[in-house]
């Protein structure tokens, strides 16, 4: 497992029974998280200093506050500021474990000297984004979302940064778009959800579209790629499944696939899904 410890003001202080509380820059949070089945060593949600916690409900959920706090603030990452604002469906437009995914790529993107263009799909409020463009690359990110692309080009803004090419579009429509119009990228990230609709009801299943899904996304890698990121929060999915699609697709040479997790307080590590990579040696 690789362990996210990079973060300077967030943190996970505690977990158990089906939640984890959480500290992003002073704040705290208590959310639900499917993969905290252990007991907590105490009732979170009796704990004093708990701003705010998002209750279950059929269907979705409802954030309740037990103080009054901003609506939305930032939190910092090595010189990177993001946008925290709780949301529906218990999001806070920030997924922290994925700094350690963030830095294995600016690695990847600034030891090879050259630019690279890469092409960020499914890419939410944009934390990968903002990180790639940074290290120096040319990114384009793709979501359906439009109120996602809109925080994405929030966060972009907050870090000066004006180089991204933010689209609204379902990822394999653009594609297939891509493949005819033929541009190229060299490296490609992807943190496709478990279950979705496309723009006219196809269903997506991760576990039915991915492997035709990575495939597709090879016949828009350059002639000279630098990584395929492949990043999944679906419970369950062991690293070694997404190893295994990119090494079906793209070759069995230095492909590595690893749990992601963050540190907790109470001496634990929270699992946070599976990331996969593809590195080209060029």
């Amino acid at each position: 497992m690789r362990v996210c410890d990079s973060w300077k003001d967030y943190k996970v202080i505690a977990t158990g029974d089906g939640y984890k509380l959480e500290d992003w820059a002073g704040i705290k949070l208590l959310r639900p998280d499917p993969q905290v089945i252990w007991h907590a060593k105490e009732n979170l949600f009796k704990r004093k200093d708990v701003d705010a916690f998002y209750e279950k409900r059929d269907g979705g959920g409802l954030w309740h506050f037990n103080k009054k706090i901003k609506d939305e603030w930032t939190i910092s990452w090595q010189g990177l500021k993001f946008i925290v604002k709780p949301m529906g469906f218990k999001h806070t437009g920030i997924f922290p474990e994925q700094a350690v995914n963030w830095e294995l790529m600016q690695n990847l993107i600034k030891n090879s000297k050259r630019k690279i263009k890469v092409l960020n799909l499914f890419a939410y409020t944009g934390g990968a984004s903002v990180a790639l463009s940074k290290a120096g690359a040319d990114v384009t990110h793709i979501d359906a979302s439009k109120g996602m692309v809109e925080r994405a080009k929030e966060n972009a803004k907050l870090n000066n940064i004006t180089n991204i090419r933010f689209i609204v579009d379902d990822c394999q429509k653009f594609i297939e778009r891509e493949i005819r119009r033929e541009n190229f990228y060299d490296a490609i990230v992807m943190d496709p959800p478990s279950y979705g609709r496309g723009p006219s009801g196809e269903m997506w299943k991760l576990e039915d579209n991915l492997a035709d899904f990575v495939a597709l996304t090879k016949k828009v890698l350059s002639d000279k790629p630098l990584f395929v990121l492949i990043n999944s929060y679906t419970t369950g999915l062991q690293p070694t499944v997404i190893s295994n699609i990119l090494k079906c697709v793209f070759g069995k040479e230095n492909v590595e696939a690893d749990e992601i997790g963050l540190p907790t307080e109470e001496d634990l590590i929270l699992p946070c899904g599976a990331t996969g990579v593809k590195v080209w040696k060029n």
